[in-house]
């Protein structure tokens, strides 16, 4: 389907035309596009743009991430379809282990997950042939790797389910997660919920990933002055306003 550029929703559904590619390419699964129209309609009420506290958020998650000794970024198929070539350029950045890592999980699907990755500029993936789990999870997303996930101190997960992320959590490891729903359980889990769209989050943890690996003492500070449960209250309250706005000018847009 070929959308005009001037259409008013063309961005959003340039994206859910990616998504549905990448479905039939056997590397989303419908699942997922389930996932990301929810997404979507928290993103409505952010007023589709990165807000204030999301640029704490990602400011904190870089801190993290350029202090840690073994940070990996996880990726799923929507993470893959979307953002491949921005996980890719933070990873080299920080820098950090790449892994796939799926709930609907099959072999072939984790390979072409990995050939996305690859062609977006990876050299070395994680995730065929997973030799650990991760404990307190029954479910595929608890195959890891040693060299990965499994030891890692810091792990950002994108898109990732809440049950994943308390399991990692409760292994002890910094855990940054892109969720545009404040109230999911990944958010209220993390130890830094990025409320953001994935494209707009991962370029700006990388931009403050570059101005602090230069600079240890500031990338020590924010990472002991971010406020987890404050960073949320921010949130709230920027959704509160957008609310409040809104009712006082009601019209809204066209989908």
């Amino acid at each position: 389907m070929k959308i005009p550029r001037s259409h008013p929703r063309y961005t959003s559904l340039m994206t859910r035309e990616t998504l549905v590619k990448a479905w039939k390419a056997g590397v989303a699964v419908p699942e997922g596009l389930i996932a990301h129209g929810r997404g979507e309609a928290w993103d409505y009420l952010l007023g589709e743009e990165t807000s204030a506290p999301a640029l704490v958020a990602e400011k904190a998650a870089a801190a993290f991430l350029v202090r840690a000794e073994r940070p990996v970024i996880s990726v799923n198929g929507n993470v893959a379809a979307l953002a491949a070539r921005e996980v890719v350029s933070l990873a080299i950045a920080i820098p950090a282990e790449v892994e796939v890592n799926l709930f609907h999980r099959s072999d072939a699907r984790v390979i072409r997950i990995v050939r996305v990755l690859k062609r977006a500029g990876a050299r070395h993936v994680l995730g065929p042939r997973p030799d650990a789990r991760i404990p307190h999870l029954d479910s595929k997303r608890a195959l890891a790797h040693r060299a990965g996930t499994y030891a890692a101190d810091a792990v950002l997960v994108p898109l990732e389910d809440g049950d994943r992320t308390d399991a990692l959590v409760r292994m002890g490891k910094v855990v940054i997660s892109v969720d545009l729903n404040p109230l999911s359980r990944t958010s209220q889990t993390a130890t830094v919920p990025i409320v953001d769209e994935l494209t707009r989050a991962l370029p700006n943890v990388e931009k403050f990933v570059r101005e602090l690996r230069g600079d240890p003492e500031e990338a020590a500070r924010v990472a002991r002055t971010y406020d987890k449960a404050g960073n949320l209250r921010a949130v709230y309250s920027f959704i509160n306003w957008r609310l409040r706005t809104l009712a006082r000018a009601p019209g809204g847009r066209k989908r």
